[in-house]
């Protein structure tokens, strides 16, 4: 039997995690102390290095070959990595995202000029320190918010006036994103990163009846949004580098246990499930409302699919990335 290496360790493998684990309490009093002002950027890395160590020798004490660091260093499991970006401002005051029974509150976040990357952006500092962590049984796997959750950000009504002040041409938006992208992946991959995971909760937003109410109540064409999605995902990929495995990881959303949409991925799958380019799909399959196996028929043959048959949501009592 072939040793298992770091020269053939991939994701995903036959049992996998989406990455993003609950914060220690120690973790979250350091941020709650942090956004108080009462310790400094340097205090809470220190905790947050001491978490995450921790955290990965678990991993590994448990078998599992895939390395994270638990999204520990985020406040919001997506808007931390856009606020990498130049172009991009948020501040305190919260937006209330209207989860099923609770709105989910985080940092305004919106557009305030060209998106670009002036230098390195700081999710690839946050990789080395995981990927030091790595053994000859075990791979770090770095997780980052799709492109299209990045543009559906800032296209969404409560956004679309600050981005048309940059962007009055969506595909503009679009070619910036791409470009933003594409270095981030590379500066990743050259710091030694070759399994990347992507989170995408626009395919799970865009599902069932309720999804489809509110895009005919903006006046959009759920199709032409989804065509939409797609494209953006694949330009951004397009440059990958050929040796570098990258997942796609699409939930239907959570925040203190609750939900933002349902519905199955019937109306999706022939978008995502065959066009999309990317080597795996994690499926969250873990309740009645993902739906149904029969759309994984229109999986492309070079596609691997991981279901999500478990779930720790429930277990969730802070506004911890899922």
């Amino acid at each position: 039997m072939e040793r298992m290496t770091m020269s053939n360790l991939q994701t995903p493998f036959r049992y996998d995690f989406v990455g993003s684990f609950l914060r220690p309490e120690k973790l979250k009093k350091a941020r709650r102390q942090f956004n108080e002002g009462k310790i400094d950027a340097a205090a809470l890395k220190k905790v947050e290095d001491e978490a995450i160590t921790e955290l990965v020798s678990k991993i590994k004490e448990l078998g599992y070959h895939v390395i994270t660091d638990g999204e520990f260093r985020r406040a919001t499991w997506h808007l931390d990595f856009m606020w990498g970006f130049d172009g991009i401002g948020h501040t305190p005051t919260k937006t209330g995202l209207p989860f099923h029974g609770e709105a989910a509150m985080v940092d305004d976040t919106y557009i305030v000029g060209k998106i670009g990357l002036t230098g390195e952006h700081p999710f690839v500092d946050h990789f080395r320190f995981v990927k030091a962590l790595e053994d000859e049984n075990t791979v770090a796997k770095q997780t980052i918010p799709s492109p299209a959750q990045f543009l559906a950000q800032f296209t969404m009504p409560f956004n679309r006036g600050c981005t048309e002040k940059h962007y009055p041409n969506e595909q503009e938006l679009v070619n910036d994103i791409v470009a933003a992208y594409g270095k981030v992946i590379d500066d990743l991959y050259a710091a030694g990163c070759r399994n990347l995971q992507l989170d995408d909760c626009t395919w799970g937003a865009i599902v069932g009846d309720a999804a489809k109410q509110r895009y005919q109540s903006l006046g959009l064409d759920i199709e032409e949004v989804k065509a939409r999605l797609l494209k953006v995902n694949n330009l951004a990929l397009e440059n990958r580098p050929e040796d570098m495995v990258i997942t796609s990881h699409i939930c239907r959303g959570n925040y203190h246990s609750t939900f933002f949409t349902s519905g199955p991925y019937d109306s999706v799958a022939d978008y995502v499930f065959a066009q999309e380019h990317v080597d795996a799909l994690l499926l969250e399959y873990d309740d009645e409302r993902s739906g149904g196996f029969a759309p994984l028929a229109k999986v492309s043959p070079d596609k691997k699919v991981v279901l999500g048959l478990i779930t720790t949501c429930l277990l969730y009592t802070s506004p911890s990335p899922r």
